[in-house]
């Protein structure tokens, strides 16, 4: 189930804003991107997540970008401990070639998934270390279908305009559905590391699966409204109430809030 929290987490997520390096709507992702968001459950701060792109390489001689997320609890809290390292080898379509999940814990999991073409999926889980699986197997497919992680940089590419599309997602070895509402208004938001309303699009949608945390159904995001549609903030309802993801550092050569104008 652990893998499913990463899906959510990930998920929901004017040239004012923009730094000196302008990009075009036609590039699909940014090399050197780094974004880091505090997670929040009513007066806890759980821990945080961090989100880079972090080269552009190959995978059968298909161009690939390599991405990477962290999610990391804090050690001091008395209830959760959660470290995990995601991996995601997206191509120029953005859909995903390769994914590569580590869980941390006792015994550390990998999880590897093999996407090919649109006909199955090769899947691997065993201990980190040791050579024995206790999952070596190949799923059928019959469409192209997003990981835990691709699904982040999917989403922000399909902004634009006002529409609602089924995404599906290969997540815990099976394929789980997510519906994803665009809307093109743009709407003022505030958050605490930025000293002005930042220019936005919103989103929102819903899942059919219960996650780690009680993880499920509806979620809602904010994401700049420039070329990057960086996800600035998520609510994502959980069994006993909500968790909030919030936008806390990124790199600054690359990229910055755009300010919100009437």
């Amino acid at each position: 189930m652990k893998n499913l929290f990463v899906f959510l987490i990930i998920f929901i997520f004017g040239l004012c804003g923009y730094s000196q390096v302008i990009h075009s709507r036609n590039e699909k992702l940014f090399v050197g991107e780094d974004l880091t968001y505090i997670v929040k459950y009513a007066f806890f701060n759980l821990g945080e997540v961090r989100f880079k792109v972090l080269e552009k390489t190959k995978i059968n001689n298909t161009p690939v970008y390599k991405t990477i997320a962290y999610i990391d609890s804090y050690p001091d809290l008395p209830f959760v401990s959660l470290h995990q390292v995601y991996e995601s080898y997206i191509d120029s379509t953005l859909f995903p070639l390769q994914f590569i999940a580590k869980i941390f814990t006792n015994d550390t999991v990998i999880v590897k998934y093999r996407f090919l073409s649109d006909k199955k999926v090769e899947m691997k889980k065993g201990r980190l270390g040791n050579s024995k699986l206790w999952l070596d197997s190949t799923a059928q497919i019959n469409h192209r279908m997003q990981d835990g992680l691709s699904i982040l940089y999917f989403a922000r590419m399909n902004f634009g305009e006002e529409k609602t599309i089924s995404v599906p997602c290969f997540v815990n070895e099976k394929e789980e559905t997510t519906i994803i509402k665009f809307h093109s208004q743009r709407t003022p938001f505030s958050i605490d590391v930025v000293n002005y309303e930042i220019d936005c699009l919103y989103l929102n949608g819903s899942t059919d699966f219960v996650s780690v945390y009680g993880l499920t159904g509806e979620f809602e995001g904010w994401f700049s409204n420039d070329a990057f549609f960086v996800p600035v903030y998520a609510k994502m309802n959980v069994i006993i109430g909500s968790i909030n993801l919030e936008l806390i550092k990124w790199n600054s050569e690359l990229w910055n809030p755009p300010l919100y104008k009437n």
